[in-house]
């Protein structure tokens, strides 16, 4: 009798057996929404340095500024490439309602990301719920300079 990989985990971080086909549609789609979406003058986004490149790249997220920070839940945590790109280079800007805000990003994993999505804007909520694979929610705060 072999042992699940999800034997002991809490719901939020089991993976399920379609994870990688799931992973591969939402990801697929969001390259084409989020082409779309980067272009609106209120959607917030936040901006990396691309880890190869060097080049800037943004991606819109959902999330809430509580005083000096920024939170998010990225879903598909260390897979993100936004994520990978804050491994790289923390030095982040986000923009919150037209308005660029430069920061430091931090990885939260200690953060139970379901509790932290209860707290953040119910539209994004769903959709991170809804386009996650389980395991890949990982809490984003990012410290605000100004």
């Amino acid at each position: 009798m072999s042992k699940s990989s999800n034997a002991g985990k809490p719901p939020h971080a089991r993976k399920p057996p379609y994870a990688e086909t799931k992973y591969r549609a939402v990801t697929a789609v969001q390259r084409r929404l989020n082409a779309v979406l980067r272009r609106l003058p209120t959607q917030t986004l936040l901006e990396t340095t691309g880890r190869v490149s060097g080049l800037p790249r943004r991606t819109p997220v959902g999330g809430r500024r509580v005083g000096d920070s920024f939170w998010l839940v990225s879903e598909f945590g260390e897979r993100s490439q936004y994520v990978r790109n804050i491994r790289a280079d923390p030095r982040v800007r986000v923009r919150i309602r037209g308005s660029w805000h430069p920061g430091t990003a931090h990885l939260v994993p200690d953060d139970d990301p379901i509790a932290r999505l209860r707290r953040l804007p119910r539209l994004n909520s769903l959709a991170v719920r809804a386009m996650g694979v389980g395991t890949g929610l990982l809490t984003v705060r990012v410290d605000l300079e100004g």
